[in-house]
């Protein structure tokens, strides 16, 4: 690429980031997970959007330091190669002067990227990266830079964020306040959580073009998929069902699949694109944990947002996503594994494990006031309690608060919009 071109390009995107210093942005917790002081590249991932671009400019501007900028993910670079990569660096200085932090954004788009920061980071220049596609973690930065990168994944905003973002009180326990909650947790259920949806009106085109970028661009350019059309239309359905449990065989011969084989790649490569998130059945057996897979949505605007997704408000599975997607952002980082539980004489939403250990059992339902719904929930914690060996039972709901024993057994029911605002932890 012509230098002179590259560098009009790379001072564009300086300009651009510049912009944000004018801007306020809801600061988030994984912000303070970045160590800037560390000699390891600093690794953000995440759904498109999500907002890790922010997360990082954030972090830089905090701690003070001057630092480089270069995205990736620019319609101009789209021909870029690894061989191009040392021009960039030489661009990068001519326009910043020596800097010792580099920020890169969506840095999967190039190929043997993970050279260019190994060199990087063998010069002492402090790495912060980030990326839209899960294959950064479990491909290239495991195989390459064993040892010298920190991950952190990012996810469109938590109920706690955006209540934030929003000024509304989580702690006072005031009529006011609570109403207050409440009434930002039924906006929060059908709008999710993505960072720029808070301030747009067409929230249908903006999740349309997301979507499709995400489908087309990070997936089917990335692992050359043939037959688009299938592609599609499977990932569309998907969206409009989940959560539930993969049947391979089932999406084979609903969209024409070659194979049972090609259905799975393609539920991998939504969810190294971020789009779904898989859930595994507790099983003691290892086989059973990797089969029935349910898959869940990253944020509830996925689920009917889109052009012919002719969904219900299936507010009971909207409940289930955040709490899904909220016991991820609780427990993963700390070890910590999350299953269903399911055989022919129940179900239970979530198992909380340490190991082997089940620490905290989950059922959620948007409504328990019908006595045949109260009595099927508390039935699969229970049923859940005496094959696990879990002892705390919680029923999670959209407005009830009460605590009962049943069968000897201690459940704890809260509202959703409660527990997910809980600072204190529940195991």
């Amino acid at each position: 690429m012509d230098k002179r071109f590259l560098e009009i390009i790379l001072s564009d995107q300086a300009e651009e980031l510049s912009i944000k210093r004018a801007l306020h942005f809801c600061q988030r917790k994984e912000e303070d997970k970045i160590d800037l002081d560390s000699t390891q590249a600093q690794v953000i991932i995440g759904v498109r959007r999500s907002g890790k671009s922010t997360l990082c400019y954030n972090a830089l501007v905090r701690k003070g330091v001057k630092f480089a900028y270069v995205n990736f993910d620019d319609e101009r670079l789209i021909e870029i190669s690894g061989k191009d990569l040392n021009d960039v660096l030489e661009v990068l200085y001519k326009i910043n002067g020596d800097f010792k932090y580099l920020f890169i954004d969506e840095i999967q788009n190039i190929p043997e990227w993970y050279l260019f920061v190994n060199r990087l980071l063998r010069k002492q220049i402090h790495v912060i990266i980030t990326g839209s596609n899960a294959k950064l973690l479990s491909g290239e930065l495991a195989t390459h830079l064993t040892g010298r990168h920190h991950s952190i994944s990012l996810y469109p905003f938590s109920f706690e964020e955006f209540c934030k973002l929003k000024s509304i009180d989580t702690r006072s326990m005031t009529t006011k306040a609570i109403a207050n909650r409440r009434a930002a947790f039924d906006i929060y259920i059908q709008q999710g959580g993505f960072p720029e949806l808070q301030s747009i009106n067409d929230d249908r085109d903006y999740i349309e073009g997301l979507v499709d970028n995400i489908l087309k661009r990070d997936i089917e350019q990335r692992f050359r998929i043939m037959h688009t059309a299938s592609f599609e239309q499977m990932s569309q359905h998907l969206l409009n069902v989940a959560p539930t449990i993969i049947v391979d065989k089932s999406l084979q011969e609903s969209f024409g699949l070659k194979s049972q084989h090609t259905a799975k790649n393609y539920v991998n490569y939504l969810k190294q694109a971020y789009l779904l998130v898989g859930l595994n059945k507790y099983s003691q057996k290892s086989r059973q944990r990797l089969t029935e897979e349910k898959v869940y949505p990253i944020d509830v605007a996925l689920m009917n947002k889109r052009p012919n997704a002719f969904a219900k408000e299936n507010l009971g599975w909207r409940l289930e996503t955040i709490v899904y997607m909220e016991l991820i952002r609780r427990y993963k980082n700390k070890g910590l594994d999350i299953y269903y539980y399911s055989d022919r004489s129940g179900e239970c939403d979530f198992i909380v494990c340490n190991a082997t250990k089940a620490l905290l059992a989950i059922q959620v339902s948007y409504d328990i006031s019908a006595e045949k719904t109260r009595k099927r929930e508390i039935s699969g914690l229970i049923l859940a309690a005496k094959k696990t060996g879990c002892e705390k039972l919680l029923l999670l709901t959209d407005h009830q608060h009460e605590s009962i024993i049943q069968d000897g057994h201690d459940i704890q029911i809260r509202p959703v919009y409660e527990y997910v605002l809980q600072d204190t932890a529940d195991i």
